[in-house]
């Protein structure tokens, strides 16, 4: 099953004109960072239990980073009932084809580019410690590989819970501020 693309441009017309309605369907870190202004926030995580509400003869167009994403669950998002499209290459497009989005630079960098750095940081150091210290230290680069094959195979990732719980990627609310 697939849904038919729309090219940013047109989509930015299409907003304009009200006969669009954007669904960002990336994670709130992900849409804290960088987003299109107007964009709701819908995470795929939680999309089964939210329902979608436009207007009468409103297209419903789908965005995710490059569009691979939104491919990847298009039945899911067809389900939905409405005239469904994909935003082509996602926010990358929109954001090569000169379109303004709205930038929260102070907001932490999105959990998984935070995986990413924290292992690879991880595996480099065991190495690096392999080398200059103890053949031991491996132990650390195997237990970081093992850990992302684990987060692979099962969809739970226990760095990524770690790091979301890091006080830099809390999310003050409107009491605690």
């Amino acid at each position: 099953m697939s849904l038919k693309t729309i090219e940013a441009r047109e989509l930015h017309r299409r907003i304009a004109a009200g006969s669009a309605v954007l669904i960002d369907i990336r994670e709130p870190d992900e849409h804290r960072r960088e987003r299109i202004a107007g964009a709701r926030l819908v995470p795929l995580s939680r999309f089964d239990e939210q329902h979608i509400a436009v207007a009468q003869g409103c297209a419903v167009v789908f965005h995710c980073k490059s569009g691979a994403r939104t491919r990847g669950h298009a039945a899911r998002l067809l389900g939905k009932g409405h005239d469904a499209l994909i935003l082509d290459g996602g926010i990358d497009a929109w954001k090569a084809a000169g379109l303004p989005i709205e930038r929260d630079l102070k907001a932490p960098l999105e959990l998984q580019r935070q995986v990413q750095i924290t292992a690879g940081a991880l595996a480099l150091l065991g190495l690096i410690l392999a080398l200059a210290v103890s053949p031991w230290f491996l132990a650390v680069s195997a237990f970081v590989g093992a850990g992302l094959i684990f987060a692979g195979v099962t969809g739970f990732c226990p760095l990524a819970r770690l790091l979301k719980a890091m006080p830099w990627n809390r999310v003050l609310t409107a009491s605690a501020a």
